[in-house]
């Protein structure tokens, strides 16, 4: 695949199934994460895998989470459900190194870069996925069952598999509306 006919084409797929990636497919994707923009060498990630059981054990995450805040029935289910709609999901934490010349953000950015790059590297070798965020990326219970520290942030959950559906046609959009000239 071209590189730029994929980055000018990108789509989420959210109806995935199996098989997901592995092996040498499974390395290069995450290799790609480790090639995000990196000031000072922090390699500012972490990168958390969960199939099979260990998606199991990500819906737990989630459950107690919306159980800790009290949610309504409807959301607890939901959440259970949420990383079975892949056959992998892959938490993606920024993981902060303090540095006087590399701000927070900037390894949070960088973080956000290696989902990006993790995603297009999933699509180039045939497979498909979507980025989640969210409020949960942000909840304590899961914070704590993720180990973070600090700073740290979950940047996202990259869903991954094969494409259970074509994707919808890219949008066209008005460059002028996006762009300014100094």
């Amino acid at each position: 695949m071209d590189a730029l006919d994929l980055l000018l084409n990108r789509r989420s797929i959210a109806k995935l199934s199996q098989p997901a990636p592995e092996g040498v497919v499974l390395e290069n994707i995450i290799r790609a994460g480790l090639r995000a923009p990196d000031h000072a060498g922090l390699t500012p990630w972490r990168f958390v895998i969960a199939q099979g059981e260990g998606l199991h054990k990500l819906s737990d995450i989630l459950v107690r989470a919306a159980v800790a805040e009290k949610s309504e029935e409807a959301i607890v289910e939901k959440v259970k459900k949420a990383p079975y709609r892949a056959p992998m999901v892959i938490t993606v934490i920024a993981k902060v190194t303090p540095h006087e010349k590399v701000p927070v953000i900037e390894q949070h950015l960088s973080a956000g870069c290696a989902v990006q790059a993790m995603q297009m590297a999933a699509v180039a070798q045939g497979f498909q996925g979507f980025w989640r965020s969210g409020k949960w990326m942000f909840n304590d219970e899961v914070r704590q069952a993720f180990q973070l520290q600090g700073q740290d942030e979950i940047v996202g959950f990259l869903y991954l598999g094969t494409a259970g559906c074509s994707a919808m046609k890219v949008p066209d959009r008005d460059l002028s509306r996006f762009v300014e000239y100094l």
